[in-house]
Order: C-alpha cells, then structure tokens, then sequence
C-alpha cells in the first residue's frame, strides 16, 4: 500500500455485525450486505479514485468479500463517515 491509499472492506460498513466484529460505523449509518462494489459507487460518487481488490479482511478470511483501496491522504475515519454517507444516499 502505498502512501496516501486506504484500505476499505465492506465489514467497516455491515450494520448486522457488531463494532467487536469489524463494523466502523454507526449502525444508522451501515448498510445490511454491503459489497466491494457499492464502497466503489460511493467513492466514485465522492470523485475519490478507487480500485477493487480480491483481498479479505484478515478477521473474515473465509467470506471473500473482496476490498477497496481508495486514495486517500486524510484520516481512515474521516473516509469512512463519507462513504456510509455515500453509500446512504442509494439505499
């Protein structure tokens, strides 16, 4: 990874699992199943440039979920609260 990129994976944002098991974000602001995909639409529709990987989350190994770098020179959180803010506006 290199500087200025972060690494987002849809358990950050999955209002069903608990903070203990990955969820970054308030419940009201989660989303229920979210994917790879949809952190992607939300960046895109931040105009913050991304990219999909085949990566888990190092906790969720067996769900294959995938991950997405984005970048990003700001905190993680601040990231995190724009894209469940993001990810809101389509559900």
């Amino acid at each position: 990874m290199d500087k200025g990129e972060r690494i987002l994976y849809p358990c950050y944002f999955n209002a069903t699992l608990s903070r203990e098991e990955g969820r970054r974000v308030p419940r009201s602001l989660g989303a229920k199943g979210p994917s790879a995909g949809d952190i992607e639409r939300a960046l895109k529709r931040l105009d913050i440039s991304s990219q999909i990987e085949e990566h888990h989350h190092p906790a969720h190994w067996f769900r294959h979920e995938g991950r997405v770098v984005a970048t990003w020179t700001g905190k993680k959180e601040a990231l995190i609260k724009k894209v469940a803010r993001a990810m809101e506006l389509k559900r």
